[in-house]
């Protein structure tokens, strides 16, 4: 009865003279884990177009339908999304939009600083997904 006493004493003593294990937050900041799904983003080809082609695998996997897609062709015939709307509120970051994408068009970010007071910074549209980019090195 007394022995987990004492060894829990002795943990919390052995924790209370070491070193503290604080992040000064807004200067450091701790990378988040490997396996991390922040917001997602958007990537461009070589030739600086959008490579979504509007398939809409990603809108029919989305498990909690947060995806928007209207489709259009260009001149050329390649199709190419006139709208594309995520709304990263209903989003649960699961990533299976990521893996359904055939071209590699749209990935999962890792950033973790999203805070607003409205809901319309978490409405994306394509503009927002492409802009996304800077945050995801």
């Amino acid at each position: 009865m007394i022995v987990p006493l004492l060894k829990g004493l002795a943990f919390t003593l052995g924790r209370f003279f070491s070193r503290p294990i604080t992040i000064q937050y807004p200067e450091q900041k701790v990378p988040p884990a490997k396996r991390w799904r922040g917001i997602q983003y958007f990537e461009k080809d070589e030739k600086g177009q959008l490579k979504c082609v509007a398939c809409g695998l990603c809108m029919a996997v989305c498990p909690s339908q947060c995806i928007s897609i209207v489709t259009a062709e260009n001149e050329q015939g390649r199709r190419y999304p006139l709208t594309y709307e995520l709304d990263a509120l209903r989003c649960i970051f699961c990533g299976y939009c990521e893996e359904a994408c055939p071209v590699n068009a749209i990935f999962v970010g890792k950033n973790y600083e999203w805070v607003a007071r409205e809901r319309a910074p978490f409405l994306m549209n394509t503009e927002k997904l492409l802009d996304q980019k800077k945050y995801n090195p």
